[in-house]
């Protein structure tokens, strides 16, 4: 169910063009407010209705889909790959430079994430680029933690030692001997961690830190709808429900990846 959600999502953000009816910052000064199509005084122009300036709420919800999927895979892919090396090299090399690496990681985890990326943000400047930035600064102690376990795990192992025995050397047993043995939690991780990205980045929209307006992300449009909650529901139900869709979707995805690649949970 959740990679069927996933798909469709994925398919809206490629085909946001032809898909939306309009462009995403286009401004009709005659419908300001318009409830959705089904809805009492509705417009058949408008499937999701109008926010307060007139732009259609469908298509930025559609354009919004393509910013939070792309900018959230940027996140995770970069925070995987940075995550891998740390953990590889702290796995490998142990002692001081296992140390160093591991005391970082736990004093970015002692810190609530959103605040550690507020944080982050505060300093470099409020934007999306920044805001990716500081999710990924917060992604990473997660797989650097995740990677050094596996590692260890798999490096008193049979086919570790037989390998060095071979003469392979030290990047050959960290990149193809255990780093492929090493990435089934890893991938459930990333997609687990997407969906926090996703969310995360929604909130730095919502406090004003993320995407600036007039960009179609959905926690920017949640922060600038929130005054008209009571008299125009539509401007604030439909990017919240964007959100939880997404975020939903990539947590049954990860549910479900960790039963198919987890051998306990096969018997």
């Amino acid at each position: 169910m959740g990679l069927t959600i996933i798909v469709i999502l994925v398919l809206l953000a490629l085909f946001a063009p032809i898909l939306a009816p309009h462009d995403p910052n286009e401004q009709f000064r005659d419908a300001l407010l318009v409830p959705p199509s089904w809805a009492v005084d509705g417009s058949s122009r408008f499937l999701f209705g109008t926010d307060d300036i007139g732009r259609d709420m469908f298509s930025r919800i559609v354009y919004g889909a393509r910013i939070s999927l792309s900018v959230g895979f940027m996140v995770v892919a970069l925070a995987v790959f940075l995550g891998i090396a740390l953990g590889l090299i702290a796995g490998f090399f142990r002692g001081v430079t296992e140390i160093l690496i591991m005391r970082a990681m736990d004093i970015m985890l002692a810190l609530p994430s959103l605040l550690l990326a507020i944080v982050i943000v505060a300093i470099l400047g409020p934007s999306l680029i920044n805001a990716a930035m500081a999710v990924v600064i917060v992604q990473l102690p997660h797989f650097v933690r995740l990677t050094r376990a596996a590692v260890i795990s798999e490096a008193n192992k049979d086919y570790v030692t037989a390998s060095k025995i071979s003469g392979a050397g030290l990047l050959r047993l960290m990149l193809i001997t255990v780093l492929p043995n090493c990435m089934a939690p890893l991938i459930v991780q990333a997609t687990l961690g997407f969906s926090t990205a996703v969310l995360d980045l929604a909130a730095l929209g919502f406090l004003g830190l993320g995407a600036q307006p007039p960009t179609p992300e959905w926690g920017t449009m949640l922060s600038n709808a929130l005054q008209f909650i009571q008299r125009a529901w539509w401007v604030v139900a439909f990017p919240g429900l964007a959100i939880l869709i997404v975020v939903l979707s990539f947590n049954l995805m990860g549910d479900g990846l960790r039963d198919a690649l987890d051998p306990k949970l096969k018997r």
